[in-house]
């Protein structure tokens, strides 16, 4: 693979990070190639004191004083330039020809808008059940991880669809954010492909994961209220009851979770109430 300059902007990847004055960290993130052979645009929340510096030409960066991943996010929306974007943040790990699966499979499926998908742990295990490629519907698009979501970036700034700043890490509800996002893209017409094939790995502990944490349980619930309104009460319990077969929480501390799940709803029936969200 060539170089990757500003006249080639065919795959860029939107990276979001923290805190960094330095470029080192990109190493670990392509172990098999150079990060110069890469348009990359990175997004860094961070001080005024702790600024990140590129003097490579396909290597863009915007330090921002925001905070929220959904803030980033869609701050790199806005800033790409890429026809085929890639979500990504700062601690996965790229397999080799990575890019070339994307590109591949955008060239294959011509009418897809948004194509997720698939990864691994470190341990190289699959981080998730996943089915063979398909076309997307409101059920599948639970299984997406944010990092494994690559679109078409032209089509993304005309539908208008942006990040929920509400939703994810740094944000009142922790969670959600790209499945939130990816149910948005479905409602405004665009076509969701899952493509069976892996591009990266990534640590299995991430925040997903955490399913019994109380501000999982804080975030999800009111998620289940905002596409089910009164039924996402019932549909707080079932989760509950899932992940307690699960082991993720016990009958000791059942109550305490559905507590919590109805703060959530709580919280998010002022927000609607205030006009920053739409039930």
């Amino acid at each position: 693979m060539s170089i990757a300059t500003k006249t080639n902007l065919r795959l860029e990847i939107l990276i979001s990070t923290i805190n960094r004055n330095s470029l080192d960290f990109l190493e670990k993130l392509f172990p098999n190639s150079s990060f110069k052979n890469f348009n990359l645009l990175i997004i860094n929340q961070t001080t005024k004191t702790c600024v990140l510096v590129s003097k490579y030409a396909n290597v863009r960066v915007i330090n921002s004083f925001a905070k929220g991943l959904t803030n980033s996010r869609n701050l790199a929306l806005e800033n790409a330039k890429g026809s085929i974007c890639l979500i990504a943040d700062d601690d996965v790990i790229y397999h080799p020809n990575f890019d070339d699966i994307i590109i591949k499979s955008f060239d294959t499926h011509t009418e897809a808008d948004v194509i997720t998908f698939k990864m691994k742990d470190l341990e190289g295990k699959d981080f998730k059940t996943y089915e063979n490629s398909k076309w997307h519907d409101l059920k599948s698009l639970k299984q997406v991880n944010s990092v494994t979501v690559a679109f078409k970036l032209e089509k993304i700034k005309a539908s208008n669809v942006q990040f929920n700043p509400n939703f994810g890490l740094g944000s009142t509800f922790e969670t959600a954010d790209e499945y939130i996002f990816l149910r948005d893209c479905l409602k405004t017409d665009l076509k969701l492909w899952f493509e069976s094939k892996y591009l990266l790995s990534h640590n299995f502990n991430s925040s997903g994961r955490k399913e019994g944490d109380d501000k999982i349980i804080f975030a999800r619930s009111a998620v289940f209220y905002k596409y089910h309104g009164f039924k996402g009460y019932l549909k707080l319990i079932h989760y509950l009851f899932l992940i307690k077969q699960k082991g993720f929480i016990t009958n000791k501390h059942f109550f305490k979770k559905f507590k919590i799940g109805f703060q959530g709803i709580s919280t998010y029936k002022k927000l609607v109430k205030s006009g920053q969200e739409k039930q």
